[in-house]
């Protein structure tokens, strides 16, 4: 774990020298969370809320209010649908770290003398990885802190705040965002093992979000909604398919070739 670490701190003191990669770290956490606050404070100040019951919602979200008043079911629905994007925040920022790690030392050619040092390929991706996985993660973690915290007091009730800190999202926030880290991480090694250019590196790796902004527009019309079992089916996927994805860029990532290949 030595080298692991010295490959992250090394990352970290390269990679957030660019503006572009400070500013998508510290914009889209700030983004997504100021967003739900300012409508719940929109909503906080109506009295339209008052004449809504847990009957007005959507049937299959109707079930998720429970003994909830008709106006507390509303800012929880509100509030729900940014639960996938929150989600999103620890893919988006991690392709972009990767792609400028991986592909910006290719350019600036500094990755060679690091492939000539003992360090083994696991080493080296487990670090690249870490390095663009921790500080997703951190920002989602304290981004949705504050979330919970605003909504506390902007919402019309503590129940509301409470829906927040039950297992569902818990397990999106703490299980499966760090899940979906790896996820984007493993893709991103995977394209940047073969794109020339960080731009059109990160531009392809961020395909990797269409599945989970289906499922937000998905949830927004109505479809379908976040549950717990949905949640659950969610991480134990993502287990298995981040165990092929990190295999799989593992094998792609032949450092053997990399000095041939990446000229």
């Amino acid at each position: 774990m030595n080298k692991t670490w010295i490959i992250v701190r090394k990352d970290w003191a390269e990679v957030f020298k660019n503006r572009f990669v400070l500013f998508t770290v510290a914009f889209l956490p700030l983004i997504l969370t100021a967003l739900p606050l300012i409508i719940l404070y929109a909503t906080r100040s109506t009295s339209d809320l008052e004449g809504f019951s847990s009957a007005d919602m959507p049937a299959g979200f109707a079930a998720l209010c429970n003994e909830m008043s008709g106006g507390e079911c509303v800012q929880y629905f509100i509030v729900s649908q940014f639960m996938l994007l929150f989600m999103l925040i620890p893919m988006a920022i991690p392709v972009t770290i990767a792609s400028y790690s991986i592909v910006g030392e290719k350019t600036t050619r500094t990755l060679e003398p690091v492939l000539a040092t003992p360090v083994t390929t696991f080493e080296l991706l487990a670090g690249k990885a870490l390095a663009a996985a921790i500080p997703a993660v951190v920002v989602t973690w304290l981004g949705f802190a504050v979330f919970a915290v605003g909504t506390r007091v902007l919402s019309l009730s503590p129940n509301v705040t409470a829906r927040l800190l039950d297992p569902l999202w818990l397990m999106a926030i703490f299980i499966v965002g760090p899940l979906l880290a790896v996820a984007a991480v493993s893709v991103t090694v995977m394209v940047s093992s073969r794109a020339n250019d960080p731009r059109v590196a990160e531009q392809l790796s961020m395909l990797v979000i269409m599945p989970l902004l289906a499922a937000f527009f998905g949830q927004i019309t109505g479809l379908f909604f976040i549950n717990q079992t949905l949640i659950l089916w969610m991480a134990v996927g993502l287990v298995v398919v981040d165990s092929g994805l990190l295999a799989l860029a593992t094998h792609i990532f032949q450092r053997e070739t990399i000095l041939t290949r990446w000229k």
